[in-house]
């Protein structure tokens, strides 16, 4: 791989100068330290993707520097020079890690051989925490948007649940965003880079979901033509979220609670036992003490789903996080429908506040979608507004006077900035919004003190 970094730690002058001319003339980016303190010092300034170094030096010797590496940047490939005398030395360092080791003078063929894969190694391992990054930023907490005290009793419980494998119960109603919880508890988990298989229960016909949790085998039916594997099969050995458990129909709950408990499944038409490992994550709209009273619901189940619960509040009861949402939302079909779509009116606002959102979250983001795909301005005003918004909204008894859009979005905007000291990628985050959005709106806020990060 041309352009990779490669650090050479080595104190013989003479050794150093014949690697790196050797590696400079293979188009490596070479950094040269005589010691391991100027060693340490290179690699905390410049992005290394490998390092081969000596085991033997004076002072602090090449396996102290591994240590050191193993701790602070444990995805760089060490390769090490060693000599006859200390080959015990370098087998230790790849029982720990090592990625290979040279006797001196090594066969420099192979040793760029062996470079080239430890960073291919490096660039790979680089590429994995890239999209794992981009699945957290994707399905993270930064993806769920509040700061109201509602939210927060939500963010702390996931917290303090995300790296546990007890099973969880999220009630909410339709359109609060009970799947994005879901996800986010996963990718943020232990289990983050294991597969995340999410069943809508009362999405799927009730005659296939037997086949759809558990697989068929080959002939098991009708129509049953090939194997299947079923949902818990495949989630595991990650989570599975079963959304609207409530909907299920007795016997199936039945056989849900047998996979729970035994943690072994079989295919429909089969007779060999699957053993599972799954995280078990449900959510519902309905409430279910009612309909275990009712006979619609088992008992047992519900005690084995419900080990935590985490109720996701109504829009209704966080109208604090509404600006938020708006904001959000502009940014996202605006950056979608590439236009310059700033933010809604005052009016506008004052309708949101009032109005009930029964449809929650994924109605007011119906709403901003609507608005942002037919509006030819760059702010949202009252035309742009479902009739049956506008009409569902009751009168604000309070003679209170609202605040301005634009005073609202100022002051949440530099409360969240103040709140990270000034770091405005970190408020962007919190605030549901592109960074490049943040200094948007500072454009727009002329005059007002803004901290400089």
């Amino acid at each position: 791989m041309n352009n990779a970094n490669i650090l050479i730690v080595d104190d013989e002058p003479n050794a150093l100068k014949v690697l790196s001319a050797i590696l400079e003339d293979a188009s490596y980016n070479v950094y040269k330290a005589n010691c391991v303190d100027k060693a340490e010092e290179l690699i905390s300034t410049e992005r290394i993707d490998s390092v081969i170094t000596d085991l033997k030096m004076p002072g602090r010797d090449g396996m102290n520097f591994f240590n050191y590496l193993n701790t602070k940047y444990p995805d760089i490939p060490v390769i090490f020079l060693t000599a006859f005398g200390t080959i015990d030395s370098a087998v230790s360092a790849m029982v720990k890690g090592a990625f290979y080791y040279f006797i001196k003078p090594p066969d420099y063929v192979k040793l760029k051989a062996i470079l080239a894969k430890a960073v291919e190694q490096r660039k790979l391992k680089s590429e994995i925490a890239e999209l794992r990054s981009q699945l957290e930023s994707t399905y993270g907490f930064s993806n769920i948007i509040g700061k109201s005290p509602n939210m927060e009793k939500v963010f702390k419980a996931v917290e303090a649940i995300k790296d546990s494998s007890t099973n969880v119960l999220i009630l909410g109603e339709t359109g609060t965003g009970k799947e994005l919880l879901a996800k986010a508890i996963h990718f943020t988990s232990r289990r983050h880079y294991k597969p995340f298989i999410a069943v809508n229960c009362a999405a799927v016909p009730r005659e296939l979901l037997e086949a759809e949790f558990f697989g068929h085998e080959k002939g098991a039916f009708t129509g049953a033509v090939s194997r299947r594997i079923g949902k818990f099969e495949e989630a595991s050995p990650g989570t599975l979220f079963l959304d609207e458990i409530g909907d299920l129909e007795l016997p199936l709950q039945a056989k849900i609670l047998r996979a729970i408990q035994e943690k072994e499944i079989e295919r429909i038409g089969g007779s060999k036992k699957i053993k599972i490992d799954i995280r078990l994550l449900a959510s519902t709209n309905r409430d279910l003490k009612k309909d275990i009273q009712l006979k619609n619901f088992r008992a047992d189940l519900y005690y084995r789903l419900n080990v935590i619960q985490i109720k996701l509040p109504p829009l209704r009861e966080r109208k604090s996080d509404i600006l938020l949402l708006v904001t959000h939302f502009i940014d996202k079909f605006s950056q979608r429908e590439n236009k310059h779509i700033s933010s809604v009116t005052p009016e506008v606002m004052k309708i949101f506040l009032e109005y009930s959102w029964p449809g929650n979250l994924r109605e007011l983001e119906n709403v901003i979608e609507r608005a942002v795909v037919l509006t030819k301005k760059e702010i949202i005003d009252v035309r742009d507004i479902p009739s049956e918004i506008k009409k569902g909204i009751k009168g604000n008894g309070s003679g209170e006077a609202l605040k301005s859009l634009k005073e609202m979005e100022i002051e949440t905007v530099i409360n969240a900035i103040n709140a990270f000291n000034g770091n405005k990628s970190k408020a962007a985050r919190v605030l549901g919004i592109t960074r490049k959005a943040i200094y948007s709106r500072l454009k727009e806020f002329n005059g007002h003190k803004i901290p400089k990060k």
